[in-house]
């Protein structure tokens, strides 16, 4: 019965409306042993912002970028302790060797398609340098990850490009994060279950058409 209960927290938030999405949360389903922050969200840590830029085009491109900002300080001189821990190095993630051997982390984090992280990358890089404190500034290690969304996206179309960056760089806000599929989040699937960006994402198969 409890398995059930929580096939459908997790099944109601993707069939239902937008405007009435629920989390999984107030359906009952209280993952882990620790309460939540008011927003259940990263940005609960004092500080912290989230920003999204979703790409849609047409019937083939579903993805986006993801900012996360640890504070509202210039992030290269306000540095924050960082550690990393692979749990599947089969992935594109930028400037991991340098938070393992510093542990810092002296830019923001994006997250964007898997074929897209290294544009993403220059444009974190461009955006950074343009700040005026930052005229000498002569080595910076911006930090990417990513999601693979080439099973609903046109991924080998790279449509990440500096604007979308720059849109979730600038973007980014505190207290509550629009989840699911949004940003990063867009175009994500994960083991054929659609993702999203969230604590507790909303899944479903593509196959799914109802609830039965």
């Amino acid at each position: 019965m409890l398995r059930h209960a929580v096939l459908f927290a997790l099944l109601l938030p993707a069939v239902m409306p937008a405007q009435s999405r629920v989390r999984a949360r107030a359906l009952g389903v209280a993952p882990g042993v620790f309460q939540p922050g008011t927003h259940n969200a990263i940005t609960d840590v004092a500080g912290v912002r989230v920003g999204h830029a979703t790409v849609v085009a047409g019937d083939s491109v579903r993805t986006g970028v993801t900012a996360i900002l640890a504070h509202d300080q210039n992030a290269y001189f306000e540095r924050v302790p960082a550690a990393l821990h692979i749990g599947n190095a089969f992935g594109k993630l930028v400037g991991t060797t340098q938070i393992r051997e510093l542990g810092e982390l002296e830019t923001p984090i994006l997250l964007t398609c898997t074929l897209c992280v290294w544009k993403a990358a220059d444009a974190l890089v461009e955006w950074m340098l343009e700040r005026p404190e930052m005229r000498e500034v002569r080595s910076l290690n911006p930090v990417v990850g990513e999601t693979n969304d080439g099973g609903l996206n046109a991924i080998r179309s790279r449509p990440i490009t500096a604007a979308h960056v720059r849109q979730a760089l600038d973007n980014a806000a505190a207290g509550p994060v629009t989840e699911g599929a949004v940003g990063a989040g867009a175009g994500t699937v994960a083991f054929g279950w659609k993702g999203g960006i969230g604590p507790l994402r909303a899944c479903y198969r593509r196959r799914l058409v109802a609830l039965r």
